[in-house]
C-alpha cells in the first residue's frame, strides 16, 4: 500500500469515532463503542505499521534522531512525506486518546453536551488545546449538570 492511501486512510478510521463523539455524544451506542479500545488500537495499528515499514521515523537515521531530539532532528524526521505521514498518525491516535477520555470523563460527569462536544473539537484539531479547555472546566466549574 502507497503512503498517501495509508495516509488517507488513518484519516478515515478516526472520523467515525470522533463523530460519535461530538455528534452523537447520547446515542447509546457511542458510549459503548468508545468504551472499547478499538478507538485507540486502529489508529495505532496505522502509526505502528509507518513507523516499520513507512521509511521515515522507523529508519536507522530517524531512530537515531529519535535517541537524541533536537529541533533540526525533528524537522529532519517530519520534512518528508514518509515521517510527516508517521507523525500525522500518531498526532491522530493520541489526540483521540485524549478525546476518547474526555467523552468518557464528560459522560461519566453529565456534563452538558453544549459544553463536551465544542471541547471534543478542539481536541480533535487542536489537542492539547482540548485537553487544556476539559481540565480548566472540570477544574473551576465541576459542576456544570
Amino acid at each position: 500500500m502507497d503512503l498517501e492511501t495509508i495516509f488517507s486512510l488513518s484519516n478515515l478510521v478516526i472520523l467515525p469515532f470522533w463523530l460519535l463523539m461530538i455528534a452523537l455524544p447520547f446515542w447509546s451506542w457511542s458510549e459503548r463503542i468508545m468504551q472499547t479500545y478499538w478507538p485507540i488500537v486502529l489508529p495505532s495499528i496505522f502509526y505502528v505499521y509507518l513507523l516499520l515499514f513507512g521509511g521515515g521515523v522507523g529508519s536507522a537515521e530517524g531512530m537515531a534522531q529519535l535517541m537524541n531530539p533536537t529541533a533540526d532532528g525533528i524537522a529532519f524526521l517530519l520534512g518528508n512525506p514518509a515521517g510527516a505521514a508517521t507523525g500525522w498518525a500518531h498526532f491522530l491516535a493520541f489526540d483521540l486518546f485524549v478525546g476518547r477520555w474526555v467523552f468518557l470523563e464528560a459522560r461519566k460527569s453529565e456534563t452538558p453536551w453544549w459544553v463536551s462536544s465544542p471541547i471534543l473539537f478542539f481536541t480533535l484539531m487542536l489537542g492539547p488545546v482540548g485537553f487544556l479547555l476539559w481540565f480548566i472546566v472540570r477544574r473551576f466549574r465541576p459542576n456544570l449538570n
